[in-house]
């Protein structure tokens, strides 16, 4: 199990998000909570970021659309940083 820290930066482009694609938060909330159960279930495509975001990790809310994190503490705790459309987040 993950534990999940939003921090205030993300908690603003979260609202943003929301209020863009309000028909998604259901579905982010289904992909949020299987992902504090497991981390790497196939339907989340799980994977760790190349590039001057080699430190970041990506996971699928839905075909187009990405939630950025970093994962802290040996991969307990999964720090939100970033969520949006594919061109949006890199």
């Amino acid at each position: 199990m993950i534990n999940i820290d939003w921090n205030t930066r993300f908690e603003k482009i979260f609202k943003k998000w929301t209020k863009k694609y309000p028909e998604l938060i259901n579905t982010f909330e289904e992909r949020l909570d299987l992902f504090v159960q497991e981390p790497f279930n196939p339907k989340l495509k799980t994977h760790p970021l190349t590039g001057n975001m080699k430190d970041y990790w990506s996971l699928s809310i839905t075909y187009d659309h990405r939630l950025i994190f970093v994962f802290k503490e040996n991969r307990t705790i999964a720090v939100l940083v970033d969520i949006g459309t594919h061109d949006e987040v890199y």
